[in-house]
């Protein structure tokens, strides 16, 4: 199929702003702005390197313009659970009307849903990257195993690498700049449970929060704050609530304006209104604290 009829479009249930998802950097992923969103990652199952570039059309529906091998309703369905596009938002935003604190922040951040990582596999792998590390730092090194070793592409004006697929990751036997001989280790543990389907998105949907966290700290370097991670910001479960981020309280109480911390029981009792929401409020108000400066 020629490159220019690789494409696929989405139709958000919902509100639903790319703006607002270009925007959402976190992890390995840098903010960007302009109307274009890119994507790069190892696809999931097959490990292709994809790249997508994604944009906005006047009526709200979305447009992937698809690089790379990986068949376009793969890559659809992909960018679909990134970008929480997987789920209707109609009731997300029923659950500003009965809690206006999360109103109003739904009002100040038109259509933000949680971006999550590209797959439980890289985000795995970024978990162990990053551990240890500041943040920029495991940013680079990340980019230059992806450029190294994955493939990169031409998105919009932009080269950008995808990350290894698990075969490649495994296959790596020199030394790699910033990464400790230890880090090497649970690397390949990491790939080696990709190729075995042991961080397969249908898999660890299929065992629930509570057993997914479990069995993703069986991975050698994935303590309990990796696992969270990897449930919380790559499975796309939707009403997981991480009464143990202590930035995640800071910004409920600072959004609330409580004048003592909460407990894990009061933040619970908080969050019922927000089900089946619950991952997604406290990505909203995590996410506006930290423009406020609240970290």
């Amino acid at each position: 199929m020629p490159a220019h009829e690789r494409r696929f479009t989405i139709t958000p249930r919902g509100a639903f702003s790319l703006e607002q998802a270009a925007g959402f950097g976190f992890g390995p992923r840098e903010a960007e702005a302009g109307g274009a969103m890119r994507l790069c990652f190892a696809a999931d199952g097959s490990g292709t390197p994809t790249g997508v570039v994604v944009r906005e059309a006047d009526d709200g529906t979305l447009e992937g313009e698809v690089h790379g091998e990986t068949p376009v309703e793969e890559a659809r369905a992909q960018v679909a659970r990134i970008l929480s596009l997987d789920h209707d938002g109609t009731a997300w935003e029923a659950i500003g009307t009965r809690d206006p604190v999360l109103g109003e922040l739904q009002r100040r951040l038109p259509g933000l849903r949680p971006v999550l990582f590209h797959s439980p596999y890289e985000a795995a792998a970024w978990a162990v990257i990053v551990a240890r590390s500041g943040r920029m730092q495991a940013r680079r090194v990340r980019r230059a195993i992806s450029e190294r070793y994955g493939h990169t592409f031409e998105l919009d004006g932009e080269r950008m690498p995808a990350f290894p697929a698990a075969e490649a990751l495994l296959e790596i036997d020199e030394p790699i700049a910033g990464i400790t001989n230890e880090k090497h280790l649970r690397l390949q543990g990491i790939a080696r449970a990709e190729l075995e389907g042991r961080l397969d998105v249908e898999h660890l949907r299929e065992l629930g929060p509570d057993a997914a966290t479990a069995e993703l700290q069986e991975l050698r370097g994935i303590g309990p704050f990796s696992s969270s991670l990897i449930v919380l910001r790559a499975v796309g479960f939707t009403d997981v609530l991480p009464v143990e981020q202590p930035q995640v309280q800071r910004a409920v109480e600072r959004a609330y304006e409580l004048l003592t911390p909460l407990t894990p029981d009061e933040f619970r009792e908080l969050a019922e209104p927000w089900r089946p929401f619950r991952t997604w409020a406290t990505v909203l108000l995590r996410i506006a604290g930290e423009r406020a400066g609240i970290t």
